[in-house]
């Protein structure tokens, strides 16, 4: 395999050609994301909304990651009064980590922007981005518990490897809201969410890569392995299926049935996978039940979709 690995360039290329397949009109700077006098139908808002909850854990995430700092230091307006997240903090993160988790960080603020400015949105919801719920997240992974116990802010591998969690989720959300919207400025605000969510994660998948065959301290688990464990876990909540994948995969799941690395996950055409909304709440509820909360939202998510099952709890 180390003949696969070659430099932290390779997950900035990766992402350069997925913004390129973006259609001009999309990145156009006469395009704005603004227009809610625009017709837009319900269902459509609803499927909006949904991602907010993605957005906002996000965005956390990573300005805490990489600054210290939230929302409400650094962007107060969007979280329209929403409780505080429980246990993010600064990562300790190398320079060059630290400057690609602060660029997310801003693409996320940008993304709420994008969605609040379309549709109405909802307040952030509590979000536990603690050292604790990472760990219970990759002692579920690895059906026992890890010791010591997982934290994703100790070093740049391991947030790496905690970041492996939560874009990729939402990107498959996109992918599976995208043939479902009706209104133009629906389907372009998707686009173009979808373009920058699959560049982050190709390049966080890009930079757990050359690292696949490296063994994290002191657990001796490869980071491929804590790839593949995650994703057999999403794919186990999710209860719909392969769709997601690690970093290694047995040739005859690789691209076209011919490599073992596996830098993008795609289905047997190499296309990204979709996921539902209710997939998507039994992965981050860590509960695999769209109705029962806890995991990274321990009051459950917002909108529509997300109170819809909460009301039948």
């Amino acid at each position: 395999m180390a003949e696969l690995f070659t430099s932290t360039t390779m997950a900035t290329i990766i992402a350069s050609l997925i913004l390129l397949l973006v259609p001009t009109s999309y990145s156009s700077p006469l395009i704005t994301y603004g227009s809610r006098d625009s017709p837009i139908p319900q269902s459509d808002i609803d499927l909006l909304e949904f991602p907010l909850n993605l957005e906002y854990l996000e965005a956390e995430f990573f300005l805490y990651g990489s600054m210290g700092q939230g929302l409400d230091s650094l962007a107060p307006n969007l979280t329209m009064g929403g409780p505080r997240p429980l246990g993010a903090k600064k990562a300790n993160l190398d320079p060059y980590t630290r400057d690609i988790i602060k660029q997310f960080a801003w693409q996320e603020v940008g993304h709420l922007r994008a969605i609040k400015n379309t549709v109405q949105g909802f307040p952030r919801p509590l979000l536990d981005l603690s050292t604790k719920s990472f760990a219970k997240t990759m002692d579920a992974a690895f059906g026992k518990r890890l010791s010591p116990p997982f934290d994703p802010y100790a070093s740049s591998l391991h947030y790496l490897i905690a970041s492996y969690v939560i874009p990729y989720v939402g990107l498959t959300g996109y992918v599976g809201a995208s043939p479902k919207l009706q209104a133009a400025a629906s389907k372009r605000l998707v686009a173009g969410l979808l373009a920058v969510e699959s560049g982050q994660d190709a390049v966080i998948r890009g930079l757990l890569y050359e690292h696949a065959l490296i063994r994290l301290h002191p657990y001796g688990i490869t980071v491929a392995e804590f790839t593949n464990r995650i994703s057999d876990l999403r794919n186990k909540l999710g209860q719909e299926g392969v769709r997601d994948e690690g970093l290694v995969v047995p040739e005859k799941l690789g691209a076209e049935g011919r490599v073992r690395g596996n830098v993008l996950a795609g289905d047997e055409y190499s296309v990204g996978y979709a996921r539902t909304p209710e997939e998507i709440l039994r992965i981050v509820y860590s509960s695999g039940n769209e109705s029962t909360p806890g995991g990274f939202y321990p009051k459950g998510a917002d909108g529509r979709i997300a109170k819809a099952y909460l009301q039948h709890s």
